[in-house]
């Protein structure tokens, strides 16, 4: 779907999802949920529109960067509305990235305000930018200040900057308009999530992740629903506790965290889920067994599906009742996929070949990056990187990052069907596929392998997974080394940085 064909010209994507609420009588509903209480889309309203006034004041204008180091708090969530609300570029950081990491990217976003924790920066910020304002400052200035109007923004204005995930290391800015938010609520979240005002949106994933801004920002608050907030570390134990606490209805995850969730499950932790009428998953794909372990151990299915920070959002996903497991899904409304090959045309069903997908919540540009926007949007059409195949029924099935890929024997394999047959063994808590050379200069897979607590490596596990793969699997897709690790290398949002472990090799 376009934009252009549903909103106005003039369109503040904070109004849209806060104000509005409060305009339409809505102002006692319940947006946020913390640990600490609740805040009404009324208070929400109010502090983001006071943010705004302590923006202006500070003298920063539209289209200036606002970075925020922010936990998952309300503050976060003010604050990122805020910004955009003010016609600024709203720019969360990962909370998870070592000090020099950040710097290199406030340097990229040269951003005027840095909005920070003390607790989570550390040392951290750096003599960049000119106004830093801690948490207690920034909460004393919002107390303070004078609520704005929200600004007249255009659709088309760019209004936040989320930095990628960066799986070969190098986080490159994603620059999203006005308009992109609402894409997703009118795309996915009506024709996947359906959400209602009576919703609870949990998400493992956090906000400066652009999965998870959608899943417990602009999905709920587009239904005038409930946001539970987090700011701590999703492990198993903390994450069954706020669904306990909480009651969500919606719980979105990534593949490692609903593996986690199911060793701790079996290895007896308490889960009551309940409250969740849906579960849904991104980042990766989900293997297939870890889909029918959790309809086994919990009664509900995952809706996996791919998405990424360009795109703003999912935009192929499996449908509640529809699953098909270890698919992708199909494409959700509003979204056009192709997969084709090296010379450009479509594929055949079955052949794998590269992802392209259109849709009007695409990025505008990667910031400060004018060649590789040139090499990833196509007219129309951006590039996602991703290998796929398309089934006949029209699912679409992920084959790997395309720099992942291995070319065995003279034959594509994809790492995701041999990790998601090894991830079937009982011991197999995850595992990561990559290319390694043998003796001969010949491309053979190597299994990295996370065994599940009390599994024993060793000689004698690297033949019963030999074994277990030749079962499953063609023989030149069968891994011909395999080394045990205590974890995967990953990003702070869950996918696994495959770059590191050939680097080990």
């Amino acid at each position: 779907m376009r934009a252009a064909d549903h909103l106005p010209e003039r369109f503040n994507a904070a109004e849209w999802f806060v104000g509005r609420h409060v305009a339409e009588g809505h102002a006692g509903r319940v947006a946020i949920v913390t640990d600490d209480g609740e805040t009404t889309y009324g208070e929400l309203d109010s502090s983001v529109r006071r943010f705004a006034g302590a923006l202006a004041r500070a003298g920063i204008v539209r289209g200036e960067r606002v970075a925020l180091l922010l936990p998952d708090t309300p503050l976060l969530s003010i604050a990122f509305w805020g910004a955009i609300a003010a016609g600024a570029v709203a720019t969360p950081l990962n909370t998870l990235l070592k000090p020099e990491k950040r710097d290199a990217i406030l340097r990229d976003a040269d951003p005027r305000l840095l909005l920070f924790d003390r607790e989570m920066a550390g040392d951290f910020p750096p003599d960049r930018p000119d106004l830093r304002w801690d948490a207690d400052e920034a909460a004393e200035r919002i107390a303070e200040g004078e609520a704005l109007p929200y600004a007249p923004a255009h659709r088309d204005d760019f209004a936040f900057l989320l930095y990628s995930s960066g799986t070969t290391g190098e986080p490159k800015g994603v620059v999203h308009r006005q308009r992109d938010m609402w894409i997703c609520a009118r795309t996915y979240g009506e024709n996947i999530l359906s959400t209602v005002p009576a919703d609870r949106s949990f998400s493992v994933a956090k906000l400066f992740f652009a999965y998870g801004l959608g899943n417990a920002q602009y999905f709920p608050f587009d239904a005038g629903a409930s946001a539970v907030l987090f700011p701590g570390r999703p492990t198993p134990e903390a994450v069954f506790e706020q669904v306990r606490r909480h009651r969500p209805t919606l719980f979105f995850g990534v593949p490692t965290a609903y593996a986690q969730m199911l060793a701790a499950i079996e290895r007896g932790a308490g889960a009551d889920f309940e409250s969740v009428r849906l579960c849904a998953s991104a980042g990766e794909s989900l293997p297939a067994t870890i889909f029918e372990r959790w309809r086994g151990a919990t009664g509900l299915e995952i809706l996996d599906g791919i998405g990424s920070t360009e795109i703003c959002h999912i935009f192929t996903s499996n449908r509640p009742g529809a699953v098909r497991p270890g698919s992708s899904g199909l494409p959700v409304p509003g979204y056009a996929l192709r997969v084709v090959d090296e010379a450009g045309a479509d594929a055949a069903d079955g052949q794998i070949g590269d992802l392209l997908v259109s849709g009007d919540s695409t990025m505008a540009l990667y910031w400060n990056k004018p060649e590789a926007t040139k090499r990833t949007l196509e007219g129309d059409w951006i590039r996602t990187g991703d290998k796929y195949r398309r089934d006949r029924d029209g699912f679409f099935w992920h084959a790997g990052r395309s720099d992942d890929m291995l070319k065995v024997s003279g034959i594509w394999v994809s790492p995701v069907e041999v990790e998601s047959a090894l991830v079937g063994h009982p011991e197999v808590l995850e595992c990561a596929v990559v290319g390694r050379e043998d003796s001969d200069g010949l491309t053979k897979a190597h299994a990295f392998v996370a065994l599940r607590p009390g599994a024993a490596p060793g000689e004698s596990l690297v033949e019963t997974l030999r074994v277990f793969a030749r079962e499953r699997l063609e023989a030149h897709k069968c891994p011909r080394w395999f080394t045990f690790v205590p974890e995967l290398p990953k990003t702070a949002t869950g996918k696994v940085q495959r770059f590191l472990l050939r680097k080990s090799l």
